[in-house]
């Protein structure tokens, strides 16, 4: 968090003594039956609430960090959905004459019908995805719950009593009739009207969606006549109907991954998994100790939306706090990539492909505080992994939306594919004092056969790529790339003498079958590994000395000539 870390601390440690659980934001006292959540998990749920950090030594700590702070979580809570539950059971229409209604609800009046309304309440098990500084998406897999609120007031016009006739209403029925619910103008499921319905459903397709709840509202009223002249009395009746709806967009998260195996020459396991939709992580073995979490952490927060609701009647509109909340799970990327557990011994990473999404801290309610990623982040839809302990049997890919698991595809013929080992040689063909000319021969050790890398990638024959991101491989000397020819070789000519290494970065075995693993290896030349270059050195030794020798017989003539002896001076 970003704001008072000694005392959020504190005061986390003191909650985390007393209870085991993270806490967030305030308390509120509304008419709900919360037998099912206890006090840790209810006070997790109003992230949108201001956060006061003062300590009142009346309460617990625990509701003294719920005030201070927004509590995160490490996978999608149940908390939500619970609340959300006992909030609807709680919410309720109002008699014939008073229309209930949030302050954004969509209201259409009629003859005698006024206010009559229906509004989404909550789409059910759902998470809203804070993706990038311009996208925040509700994520809802294909089998859930909308629940809804349909209410109206009738208007029933006031009795005549002139010196002719009296004429006195009556309202006889009213009633909602029918609920529906479409999906992209497509009729999903219809049934007996409620005021307060839940209608499950199952939504087709997957990605962008609309969805819209309809309710038909019907009112049967009696207008009675009488005429004092003649003593004759008659009834008319008069029925009206009104169609309501509301809709949400959102996208259906019907979660599929592609997973595509391999196996390394030390009986390694590797995986590659695909999905085109955001995940939670995936699990690698029976006891869940092996995994990869993805960028995604949560936290819970009412729809301010519903936080009044309006009671309206024949001239009258009192607003009142609403005892009823729906609450939503929302995700937010708090990583930059996804990340292996354990870090010891674990699972590697050994790819991830996806695009680069900019932060969405500019999403957030005003009142929330979560350690969102402040820079641009990788949204991953793929990972190639390398375990060696992998149980395919237990391989389990983690939905955003709380209690959704991927569906698991695997290739149809259900192949592994193999990863060998390469070996790299290199060999001198020609040298000389300015340059040296090397062949490179790149084969695979099991068989024995060269591995050529000059093919463009579609063109290459082992080339069967998973996914939508494509690798080829290469050798470098010293990091500048070579390619090998149909026969695995490739000639290089190098103008500096020295030590070199060559080294072979394969392609990816989810984009190659068979794929391999690198080699490298090292040599080098100098111009006196050859006749010529020890010809060109005494040659050159000969050039620079010659100033030197004459230098030096100069020096011995001049010293003759001054030499001095005692024959000369006696």
């Amino acid at each position: 968090m970003r704001h008072l870390a000694v005392t959020i601390g504190l005061l986390l440690l003191v909650a985390s003594l007393l209870s085991g659980l993270a806490v967030g934001s305030t308390d509120h006292e509304l008419g709900v039956d919360t037998d099912e959540l206890d006090e840790n998990e209810t006070a997790t749920l109003w992230s949108k609430d201001p956060n006061e950090c003062d300590v009142d030594e009346n309460e617990t700590a625990i509701r003294s960090l719920a005030r201070c702070t927004d509590v995160t979580f490490k996978e999608p809570p149940d908390t939500a959905s619970r609340w959300t539950d006992s909030a609807f059971d709680s919410l309720g229409a109002g008699p014939s004459n008073t229309s209930v209604y949030p302050e954004h609800a969509d209201r259409n009046d009629s003859v005698m019908i006024e206010d009559a309304h229906a509004t989404i309440f909550a789409v059910q098990p759902s998470t809203w995805v804070h993706q990038d500084d311009n996208t925040t998406a509700l994520y809802a897999p294909p089998d859930g719950e909308l629940r809804g609120l349909v209410d109206y007031r009738v208007r029933v016009p006031d009795d005549e009593n002139t010196s002719h006739r009296t004429i006195e209403w009556s309202l006889l029925e009213h009633e909602v009739s029918e609920v529906r619910l479409k999906q992209d103008d497509n009729l999903l499921v219809e049934q007996d009207g409620s005021q307060t319905p839940t209608i499950e459903y199952d939504l087709e397709g997957a990605g962008d969606s609309n969805l819209t709840f309809e309710a038909d509202i019907e009112a049967r009223l009696e207008e009675n006549i009488t005429r004092e002249a003649v003593g004759s009395s008659y009834s008319e009746y008069h029925t009206d109907t009104v169609t309501v709806s509301s809709e949400i967009d959102l996208r259906v998260y019907n979660l599929t991954a592609s997973v595509y195996h391999a196996e390394y020459p030390d009986g390694d396991a590797g995986v590659a998994i695909y999905q085109s939709q955001p995940w939670h992580g995936y699990t690698l073995t029976e006891e869940g100790d092996a995994a990869v979490r993805g960028v995604w952490r949560y936290y819970t927060a009412r729809n301010t939306d519903w936080d009044t609701l309006v009671r309206s009647t024949d001239g009258d509109e009192d607003v009142v706090e609403s005892e009823a909340r729906p609450v939503y799970i929302r995700a937010f990327p708090s990583e930059m990539g996804p990340r292996a557990d354990p870090i010891r011994d674990g699972p590697s990473i050994e790819e991830v492909w996806g695009s680069e999404s900019s932060s969405p801290n500019s999403t957030f309610h005003e009142n929330v505080e979560v350690d969102v990623i402040d820079e641009p982040y990788t949204r991953s839809y793929g990972l190639a992994i390398h375990y060696a302990d992998l149980e395919r049997e237990y391989l389990e890919v983690q939905g955003i939306v709380r209690g959704t698991n991927a569906e698991l595809v695997e290739p149809e013929n259900g192949t592994t594919r193999e990863i060998r080992e390469s070996a790299l040689s290199v060999e001198i063909l020609e040298q000389n004092e300015s340059a040296a000319t090397v062949q490179v021969d790149l084969r695979d050790v099991e068989t024995g056969d060269p591995i050529p890398l000059e093919y463009p990638f579609t063109a290459d024959p082992r080339a069967i790529p998973i996914g939508h991101a494509t690798t080829r491989g290469y050798l470098t000397i010293n990091e500048q790339p070579l390619w090998t020819n149909s026969s695995g070789v490739a000639v290089a000519t190098l103008a500096e003498p020295g030590s070199y290494t060559i080294e072979y970065h394969p392609a990816s075995w989810r984009t190659h079958d068979p794929a391999y693993l690198g080699d490298r290896t090292s040599f080098g030349w100098h111009p006196l590994a050859t006749a010529s270059g020890w010809l060109s050195l005494l040659v050159q030794v000969f050039w620079i000395s010659i100033p030197f020798l004459v230098a030096l017989y100069a020096g011995l003539k001049l010293g003759s000539f001054l030499e001095v002896t005692e024959e000369t001076y006696p």
